[in-house]
C-alpha cells in the first residue's frame, strides 16, 4: 500500500499548496483593497469636512471594512491552511488536480472512491495499489501556479502610486489633515476659511507720530465685500479700494502697534 499512502501524501501536500497560493492572494487583495478603501475614507473626509458624528461613523465603518478584509483573505485562508477550520476535501482536490492533468481525472476519482469502499478485498487493495503506482509519478503540485497571482498587482501598485504622488507633489497634508481628523473623530475641526488676506506693504515700518497706511488683498475662491482690523481689542471697518483689497490708515503711530 505504499504507493496508496504516497497519494494521501501527494493530496495533503497540494492542499497545502492551494491555500499557501490563497494567502498570498488574499494579501494581495487585502493590502489592495485596504488601501484603495483608506483613500476613500480620507478623500471623504477632505471634501465634506464631516461633523463629530459623522467623522465616528466613518471611523468606524473602516474599521469593519477592514476587519473584514482581513478575515476573509488573510484568517480564512490561513485557518485551513493549519487545519483550524475545514477546506477542501480528497475529492474537491482532486477534480481541481483533475481540471489540470485532464488524463488523471477519472483515475484519481475513481482511486478515491475505490479507497473508501469499506468491502476491502484482496483484489479491490491490489488494484487501488495499482491506481496509485499509475498517478504516482503525477506532480499533482503543478496544478497551482503562483506566478498567475502576478495579475492582481496592479491592485496594489495602484493605491501606492496614489500615495506617491501626494507625497512627491508636495500635497501629503491632504492626507495627513484628512487623517488626523478621522482618527481623532470626536474633536471638531473648522473648514478654514475660502479665502485668506496678504499684506500688500512691502514692510510694516514707519516714521513715528507719521500716519501709515496698511493695504491689504484677499486670495482665495470667495472674494469678501468688508474686511476689519482690530487694534488693541478695538475693531474698524477697512476702507475698500477696489475688489478685494481695502486698506486702513494708522493716524500717527507713537509706539509699535500690534493688530
Amino acid at each position: 500500500m505504499e504507493a496508496s499512502t504516497a497519494i494521501y501524501q501527494k493530496l495533503e501536500t497540494f492542499i497545502k499548496k492551494y491555500y499557501t497560493n490563497e494567502l498570498i492572494r488574499g494579501t494581495i487583495f487585502f493590502l489592495g483593497l485596504g488601501l484603495l478603501y483608506f483613500l476613500f475614507t480620507l478623500f471623504v473626509e477632505y471634501f465634506l469636512w464631516l461633523k463629530p458624528m459623522g467623522r465616528t461613523f466613518l471611523f468606524w465603518i473602516f474599521i469593519a471594512v477592514e476587519f473584514y478584509l482581513l478575515l476573509r483573505f488573510i484568517l480564512f485562508p490561513m485557518f485551513k491552511l493549519f487545519k483550524l477550520q475545514q477546506g477542501i476535501d480528497y475529492q474537491e482536490a482532486s477534480k481541481i488536480i483533475g481540471n489540470h492533468f485532464t488524463e488523471v481525472s477519472d483515475k484519481l476519482t475513481n482511486f478515491l472512491q475505490l479507497s473508501n469502499d469499506t468491502n476491502q478485498s484482496e483484489l479491490l487493495l491490489a488494484s487501488i495499489e495499482q491506481k496509485g503506482q499509475d498517478l504516482q509519478p503525477i506532480p499533482f503540485g503543478n496544478a497551482i501556479n503562483f506566478n498567475k497571482n502576478k495579475r492582481f498587482l496592479p491592485l496594489v501598485l495602484l493605491p501606492i502610486l496614489f500615495f506617491a504622488f501626494f507625497y512627491f507633489s508636495g500635497n501629503s497634508s491632504v492626507l495627513s489633515q484628512s487623517f488626523n481628523r478621522v482618527v481623532n473623530f470626536k474633536e471638531q475641526f473648522l473648514p478654514p476659511a475660502p479665502f485668506e488676506f496678504v499684506v500688500l506693504n512691502d514692510n510694516l515700518q514707519t516714521e513715528q507720530n507719521k500716519d501709515f497706511m496698511l493695504r491689504i488683498k484677499s486670495e482665495g475662491k470667495i472674494v469678501p465685500e468688508n474686511a476689519m482690523i482690530f487694534i488693541d481689542g478695538a475693531s474698524y471697518f477697512m476702507e475698500s479700494t477696489k475688489s478685494g483689497e481695502f486698506q486702513f490708515n494708522i493716524a500717527k503711530p507713537i509706539e509699535n502697534v500690534s493688530f
